[in-house]
């Protein structure tokens, strides 16, 4: 008979709870992770839990990986810089340009290697496969951002086969504005979900990042990012998310999520915050960001919208999940 040694329980505190599951008057749930906000000054306002401890952003790391495609030479602007920065929602609108963005550089879906999926939106995951659609390259959310890398590889004249290799020239220049916004080595590097090169870094790099672009002059690679983001808030996302509504309906703020429950924000005067959600769950996020939202003074309806989760009992709603600092 096999014995069982129990693991010796971790020396690292557990992460402080950021949200709770409330349903019928009772806690039945708990979401722990880390989060911080920054002053306008920069100076750190708010630390809960590790906001120094490495993560990896996912895609909240990609407008810097915007930022290096425009620093490598490819001259985007508009709608096309914005679905280079995206996890778009797989709406009409965004398939269609990112097909423009690689027929304009003699490419075509093929030349894509992000994984077969469907829209991320589950609406238009819904009309998709009603229509006769099947999971494809173009239709994963990070294709506009590939459409992208491919077009700077086109345009100078490197290796398209391998443009997600991390000893790629495009993905080495991506570490370098990484750590120059965030003002921190990468710690870490990892594969995404669409197969391009992770960095991690600390939510106090990522939030200081952000705030990089916001302040940054007028006609740099940065700022041009953030620009085209803030102007084209649906080409990032999508009509139905929470990163459109909140560029749209608070002017000047920038704001990317990023799978396992990520998310930065940083407003025109620097402020910023940024967190995960330690189990990853994207239900949390929410309530999360409202809350913090509202630490950094945000005043606007879409924050009440943004932070809206409630639990339903049958068809009524019998509770909420609900920021807990």
């Amino acid at each position: 008979m096999t014995s069982f040694i129990a693991p010796s329980p971790s020396s690292s505190p557990a992460p402080p709870v950021l949200a709770e599951v409330v349903r019928s008057g009772f806690t039945e749930g708990h979401h722990r992770g880390s989060l911080v906000v920054l002053a306008a000054d920069g100076s750190v306002e708010l630390a809960l839990g590790d906001p120094a401890a490495p993560v990896f952003p996912r895609s909240s790391n990609k407008p810097m990986q915007a930022a290096a495609i425009l620093r490598a030479g490819l001259d985007l602007s508009g709608e096309r810089l914005a679905l280079a920065a995206a996890s778009h929602s797989g709406e009409d609108f965004h398939l269609g340009l990112v097909r423009t963005m690689l027929a304009e550089h003699g490419l075509k879906p093929d030349d894509l290697q992000t994984p077969p999926d469907l829209p991320l939106d589950p609406v238009e995951a819904e009309a998709y496969l009603a229509a006769g659609g099947v999971r494809e390259p173009l239709t994963m959310n990070c294709s506009g951002k590939h459409a992208a890398m491919l077009a700077v590889c086109v345009r100078n004249g490197w290796d398209t086969a391998t443009y997600l290799d991390p000893a790629h020239p495009l993905q080495r220049l991506v570490g370098e504005v990484v750590a120059e916004s965030a003002g921190e080595p990468v710690a870490a590097l990892g594969t995404d979900g669409c197969g391009a090169p992770l960095m991690a870094i600390g939510l106090v790099g990522l939030a200081r990042a952000f705030r990089t672009f916001v302040l940054a002059e007028p006609g740099s690679a940065e700022r041009r990012v953030a620009d085209a983001m803030r102007a084209h808030p649906e080409y990032v996302a999508g009509t139905r998310r929470p990163d459109t509504w909140l560029m749209r309906e608070v002017p000047g703020t920038l704001s990317k999520m990023g799978a396992e429950a990520v998310q930065a924000v940083a407003l025109p005067d620097g402020r910023a915050l940024a967190f995960k959600i330690d189990d990853g769950s994207t239900r949390a996020l929410g309530p999360v960001l409202a809350r913090a939202l509202g630490l950094l003074g945000v005043d606007a309806p879409v924050v009440d919208r943004i932070g809206s989760a409630p639990l339903l009992g049958g068809a009524a709603r019998v509770g909420e999940i609900r920021a807990a600092f």
